[in-house]
């Protein structure tokens, strides 16, 4: 079997949370299934890091893909010609961008369709891409893949599909992720906060991640407790971030909060084993990776009590209001104080991080894939 897939998202030093689904299931699906002809479809230059496997070949097309005008003529102009040059039996989109103008079956993954619900956090011309689109390339999609029975939902509900066609695949976490040792801790806290503690955040720096009233209850529990934790934000700026500068510009404690950029996996873990608890909380997620990320490193999580994330977080975090900035400087304050309660949420995290690993993923993306071309 010829399957071609969209890999315009395999970039690397950064990866995302599409990215890292999509590097972690093609990595063991492609070596595991060397019966198949894999054609991986890029919009750029490439890394031999993602071309997993011999039955792997690669492949360029222009134009690069980073605009809502150029979306369109890598999908409805560029696509359609490889597949047919290659003639592909399957077509697979990481990203839920489907061809139109295609009569290959194919099989998309919609992590979220946050766009439907807060579309002023996007772009003008993106967001007006993605609601035009996205219900049509539902509605062409032979098969759909989830990463959460909550975007499950969300996707029948909004684009009136068939439950039966779509399939809740949970994401994973890099095995790079566990707990380290007290000397790393100190040693680590030493090299980022001058040896104090910390709050941690992980994730890419837009509107629906939510670090306006993040920063706000961080200054909020700074006042109440006089303490000299620290706030550390880990991720790359994206767009729309005039409420999260106008937020920081507010702050009284604005020097104890360290934005770090991106990190790679393996020094991201000793700040997450590191951490008085990951302060995640988004009002809108597909899935949230992060929560057991640091639950595989025996770090207690703050997290939401809104779409996936009392999901995928189960009983073993401590769930705020996102929309309340007390609401999360409160458990902020009672994380910090309460060892009791730290500890506790560390047992329940890993055993609940338990249910989620890449190799699971993988499986079950495979299952999708043959339910597709059956």
């Amino acid at each position: 079997m010829k399957i071609a897939v969209n890999t315009r998202l395999l970039l690397k030093n950064k990866l995302e949370g599409i990215g890292w689904f999509t590097f972690e299931t093609l990595k063991r699906i492609t070596q595991n299934h060397s019966e198949h002809e894999f054609y991986f479809i890029f919009d750029r230059e490439y890394s031999s890091d993602f071309i997993f496997s011999k039955n792997v070949h690669p492949i360029v097309i222009g134009p690069q893909s980073r605009h809502p005008f150029l979306f369109y003529w890598w999908f409805e102009r560029s696509i359609p010609k490889i597949l047919k040059k290659i003639n592909a039996d399957l077509f697979i989109s990481p990203d839920g961008f489907l061809s139109l103008s295609t009569k290959v079956k194919s099989l998309a993954v919609f992590h979220d369709i946050n766009y439907m619900h807060y579309p002023k956090d996007f772009p003008f011309l993106v967001r007006h891409y993605y609601r035009y689109f996205s219900p049509r390339f539902a509605k062409k999609a032979d098969r759909i893949v989830t990463v959460s029975e909550f975007s499950k939902k969300d996707i029948v509900d909004q684009f009136s599909i068939n439950p039966e066609l779509v399939d809740v695949v949970y994401n994973g976490a890099n095995k790079i992720y566990k707990p380290i040792s007290e000397e790393e801790k100190q040693a680590t806290k030493q090299k980022y906060t001058s040896g104090n503690d910390y709050f941690i955040f992980v994730g890419a720096l837009s509107p629906r991640k939510n670090i306006a009233n993040l920063l706000l209850a961080f200054d909020r529990f700074k006042t109440q407790t006089f303490s000299t934790a620290k706030l550390i934000i880990v991720g790359e700026m994206m767009f729309k971030t005039q409420r999260m500068k106008r937020a920081y510009s507010q702050l009284v404690y604005k020097d104890d909060v360290i934005f770090t950029g991106r990190m790679s996996p393996e020094e991201l873990r000793y700040l997450y084993g590191s951490a008085i608890a990951l302060t995640f909380v988004p009002y809108f997620e597909g899935f949230g990776i992060p929560i057991i990320e640091a639950m595989n490193c025996h770090t207690p999580v703050i997290t939401s009590n809104v779409t996936s994330m009392p999901e995928v977080a189960g009983d073993a975090a401590l769930l705020v209001n996102p929309f309340s900035v007390d609401s999360i400087a409160d458990a902020m304050t009672r994380l910090f104080a309460d060892d009791k309660m730290r500890k506790e949420l560390i047992t329940r995290g890993s055993i609940q991080c338990q249910k989620f690993s890449w190799d699971i993923t993988a499986e079950k993306f495979w299952e999708s894939i043959e339910k597709t071309i059956k």
